[in-house]
């Protein structure tokens, strides 16, 4: 059996939206939710980073982590022009994930079967249905 590996770069900014900051993780609720919580020191904490704004998905940390470094560099005109094609609103997309977890919590009452990773809102078997809580 092959394990699937799951890595994020994501964008997380400031309710102004004028400060971004760039990061790669394995597990985007649980980083996000460190950003949103204060635990971290640092950037976030300082700049009150607590909107997850954009994120991009990969099987592969080294392609992850290539892509945060391209992103850095990028000009922050180009940064919000990306983050303007997926999230127009700029909303944030954390409470997806909240919602994700949140329906997938209630279901595996009824649904042994899902994997371990499907409690944790990322991964569910094929023939289970995840609908997702939007505001």
């Amino acid at each position: 059996m092959t394990n699937i590996h799951q890595y994020w770069v994501y964008f997380m900014t400031n309710q102004h939206n004028s400060v971004l900051y760039i990061g790669v993780t394995n597990d985007l609720f649980r980083r996000a939710n460190e950003h949103k919580t204060h635990q971290t020191k640092g950037f976030t904490d300082k700049y009150n980073c607590e909107k997850l704004v954009y994120f991009e998905e990969f099987n592969q940390i080294e392609e992850a982590i290539a892509r945060e470094k391209q992103l850095k560099n990028w000009k922050r005109e180009w940064k919000n022009a990306l983050v303007d094609k997926a999230n127009a609103e700029w909303r944030d997309l954390f409470l997806d994930f909240l919602g994700e977890r949140v329906i997938l919590r209630l279901r595996s009452a009824t649904k042994p079967a899902m994997t371990h990773t499907a409690k944790r809102g990322l991964r569910v078997k094929p023939a289970m249905t995840v609908h997702t809580l939007k505001s």
